[in-house]
């Protein structure tokens, strides 16, 4: 399943996951790890360090960059965050560095 797939099922299953990228990491991480027989619950941090080192886990970096994407494209996928970010606060700061703003 490509990663933009994954973060598409987990923010549909977990809109909580929206805003918060760490939280998003684990639990795709936590899933593919159980996918591939692990039993996370024995399993060492160095094990789960390692395969990260060796590409056997989607990257944190594109997991957020597969977010960041979903969440421009598709509106329905954004969290509070987004919509701050995005709406008034941008604005704002349009506002203060001279430029106009939206309508």
């Amino acid at each position: 399943m490509k990663t933009k797939d994954k973060v598409k099922m987990w923010l549909t299953k977990y809109p909580r996951l929206r805003d918060d990228d760490n939280k998003l990491f684990s639990t795709i991480w936590l899933n593919e790890l159980t996918q591939m027989g692990y039993n996370v619950n024995k399993m060492s941090g160095y094990k789960v360090l390692k395969m990260m080192s060796e590409n056997k886990l989607t990257s944190g970096p594109s997991i957020k960059r597969a977010r960041a994407k979903l969440q421009e494209e598709e509106p329905e996928y954004r969290g509070e965050k987004y919509n701050k970010r995005k709406g008034k606060l941008q604005d704002d700061w349009r506002k203060d560095l001279g430029y106009p703003t939206r309508e």
